[in-house]
C-alpha cells in the first residue's frame, strides 16, 4: 500500500493506492483544504486514522521548489520535511516531488482516453523531449528528458519567470500588472489569480460597470470559474475577453515552453482550469499563439498538444514514484 499526497495552496488531496493487475488501484481518496491546517502531518493523520496498517512508503507531489527533501510550499506557511514526516508518521520511506514533477510521472498512468489532443496537424515523436505546463491556484511548468528509454520528469519554477506580452493589450496588461505588483510572473497572468486579475484589467479598461447579475455570481463562486463560464457563454464581454486574453497567453507560453525544452515529444497541459475551458483551448486562439514564433513557427506546428483530462494524475504520479523509487 502507497499513500501519495498532491498538495497545493488550496487543497491537498491524498490517496491510498496498491497495485491490482499490474495498474494503480486506489483504496481511499480524501480532499482537505490545505489553509484550514497547520501542517501536512496534520492533515496525513486525519486520513489516516484507522487505514495505517500497511502503509510504509509515501511521496507527495508539493507545490514549492523541493531541495535536500524538504520544501516551502508556495502560497502556504507551511515547511514540508521529508525526514520528519517519516518519524512523525511512522514510515519507512518520504519521497517529496515537485507538484509538476509529480504530474509528470502521472502521465506513464494515463489511458489514451484522458488526454485531449489539440493539434491536429501535429507529427508525434515518442523519442523527443516533453514539456507540462499547469495552470491551477499558481502555474507550474516542468520537463520531462528523454533518455533513450524513458521520459525522465525534472522540476522547474518557469511559472515565476518574467511575463511577455505577444500584443499591445499585454503591453497596457503588463503596466497595470506592474503597477500593482512591481515583478510581473507568468502565474499573475495564467492561474486562478491570474483570471481574477485579467478580468479586473479588462473591466477597467472598457469602462462598462459589472452587471448586477454577475456580481451575484461572483459573490457566490469562484471568480475565475464564474468568468471562465460566462466567457464561453458570452454572456458579458468584459469575460469574453479576459477569457481570451487568458487562453492567448496560455498558448504563448505552452509554445515558449516546447522551444526552451524542444519537446518535440509533446506539450501537456494539466491543472484544473483547462478541462472547463475546452472550446477556448480548441479555438485557433490557443494553437495561433502557440505555434507564432517567428522562424520557429513550422517547427511548432508539428509539436503536439494534449491536454490532461484525469483531475487524479499528479496523485496516481506520486503513488507510481513511491512504489517504483529506489
Amino acid at each position: 500500500m502507497f499513500l501519495a499526497g498532491d498538495i497545493g495552496g488550496t487543497k491537498t488531496n491524498l490517496a491510498l493506492y496498491d497495485w491490482q493487475n499490474g495498474k494503480l488501484a486506489a483504496k481511499k481518496i480524501a480532499s482537505f483544504p490545505s489553509k484550514g491546517h497547520a501542517s501536512l502531518a496534520e492533515i496525513v493523520r486525519t486520513f489516516l486514522e484507522g487505514d495505517s496498517s500497511g502503509v510504509k512508503q509515501a511521496c507527495f507531489g508539493v507545490a514549492g521548489p523541493v531541495r535536500d527533501n524538504v520544501v516551502q510550499v508556495t502560497n502556504l506557511p507551511w515547511v514540508v520535511d521529508a525526514a520528519a514526516l517519516e518519524s512523525e508518521l511512522g514510515l519507512d520511506r518520504v519521497s517529496l516531488l515537485n507538484d509538476l514533477v509529480a504530474n509528470a510521472y502521472g502521465i506513464n498512468t494515463l489511458e489514451p482516453h484522458e488526454l485531449h489532443s489539440l493539434n491536429p496537424h501535429a507529427d508525434p515523436y515518442d523519442a523527443g523531449n516533453r514539456a507540462l505546463i499547469s495552470a491551477g491556484t499558481g502555474l507550474g511548468e516542468a520537463g520531462m528528458t528523454w533518455n533513450g528509454n524513458d521520459h525522465l520528469p525534472f522540476a522547474s519554477e518557469g511559472g515565476h519567470s518574467s511575463f511577455a506580452p505577444i500584443d499591445p493589450v499585454g503591453d497596457e496588461l503588463l503596466a497595470y500588472l506592474r503597477a500593482k505588483f512591481g515583478h510581473v510572473s507568468w502565474e499573475r497572468v495564467l492561474s486562478g489569480m491570474g483570471m481574477k486579475n485579467l478580468y479586473e484589467f479588462f473591466r477597467q479598461h472598457s469602462g462598462q460597470a459589472e452587471p448586477g447579475w454577475l456580481t451575484d455570481q461572483i459573490r457566490q463562486g469562484d471568480l475565475g470559474a464564474v468568468v471562465t463560464q460566462a466567457g464561453l457563454a458570452g454572456r458579458d464581454q468584459v469575460c469574453v475577453d479576459a477569457l481570451d486574453c487568458f487562453t492567448r497567453n496560455y498558448g504563448a507560453e505552452a509554445g515558449n515552453l516546447a522551444m526552451k525544452m524542444l519537446a518535440l515529444g509533446g506539450i501537456y497541459i494539466g491543472g484544473g482550469i483547462a478541462p472547463k475551458m475546452l472550446p477556448k483551448l480548441e479555438s485557433d486562439i490557443f494553437l495561433d499563439a502557440f505555434s507564432h514564433k517567428g522562424r520557429l513557427s513550422p517547427l511548432l506546428q508539428t509539436i503536439p498538444v494534449y491536454v490532461i483530462l484525469n483531475d487524479k494524475t499528479a496523485l496516481q504520479g506520486a503513488a507510481w514514484y513511491a512504489a517504483n523509487a529506489a
